[in-house]
Parts: structure tokens; sequence; C-alpha cells
């Protein structure tokens, strides 16, 4: 065992890049439909729960079954009522869209003024395929957009798309 191992709570702090900070605990119980978990260390929306009786064992056990917020891949698991299960912090922030360059990587801009130029259009799914013509055929219109970009345990992608209300096409 390293070192860091026996500090317990301090390890949190150091290493943001860890993975420890990524997510919260919950009790497995407390989890609601439309909630978000991790299942298989991958960020989901929860969009079914059911809960069975306490068995002859004792536990009631929660069936979740969620869909991975980034790739749409359907994932089920099954958790004792009782035991915590980790919550992605799932973060969402506007953009507005200044360009989009031929290789599919998109100039946006926040509320500050500051540019993020690192992320592509949509793509691994129906709807973000969508999506992205959507954002294509609007900026090709010349219309100014808003993306709003989902951010969870390190993964970042445009998941919306709004006509700016300054817009005046």
């Amino acid at each position: 065992m390293s070192d860091d191992e026996h500090h317990g709570h301090d390890v949190h702090f150091e290493s943001a890049e860890s993975g420890a900070s990524l997510t919260y605990p919950q009790q497995a119980g407390t989890v609601r439909k439309n909630g978000f978990l991790v299942i298989k260390g991958r960020p989901c929306k929860v969009s079914d729960v059911s809960t069975s009786k306490t068995g002859k064992h004792g536990h009631a056990k929660c069936h979740f079954v969620a869909i991975d917020i980034f790739s749409g891949k359907k994932y089920e698991d099954l958790t004792p009522s009782s035991h915590n299960c980790d919550i992605p912090h799932v973060n969402r922030q506007e953009y507005t869209l200044l360009d989009v360059g031929e290789d599919g990587f998109l100039s946006l801009m926040d509320e500050s003024g500051n540019t993020k130029d690192d992320l592509g259009l949509p793509k691994g799914t129906d709807d973000a395929d969508k999506l992205a013509a959507q954002i294509q055929s609007d900026f090709a219109e010349g219309k100014e957009l808003v993306v709003t970009v989902l951010k969870a345990m390190g993964e970042e992608m445009i998941n919306a798309c709004k006509i700016s209300a300054g817009s005046e096409k």
C-alpha cells in the first residue's frame, strides 16, 4: 500500500485527477428515475428503477436501468438499497458558437469571453448525429447559436443547441 492510502480523507483533495472528486456517494435506495448514476465506470442517466422486496437474507435490491450520457449505451445494475453507489457530478454550461471548423471542431465562447476550441461536433448516437447536422446547417445559414456542453467524469460533449435570443435572423 502506498502512503497516500493511509491518509484517507486527505487524498480526495490532493488528487483531483484520480477520479475521487468526479463522483459522490449516495444511498442506492434514494436514487430516482432521471437522476444520474455511475455504472461500470460510466456516467449514466437513470431511465428506470425498480426495488425488490427484502428477501430471506434481508436486503431489498434496487434494479437500475440507465443510459450512458455520452455514448447512449444502455446499462443495468443491481445494488442493495442500503448500499452507497457513485453519483457523477454533472455540469452543464452554455457557450456561444463562433465557428465550425472543417475538421469538425467548434470554436466556442463562454459568458466571460473565454474561448474553447477543444470540442468537436457531437457524434456516436443517432441523436448526436442529428444535433451535429442541425448545428452545421443553422451555422451555415448564419444563425447565432448557443450550445450546451454536458460535462461529467472528465468527459465533455455538446448535448443541445438553440438559436440565440439575440439573433436577428
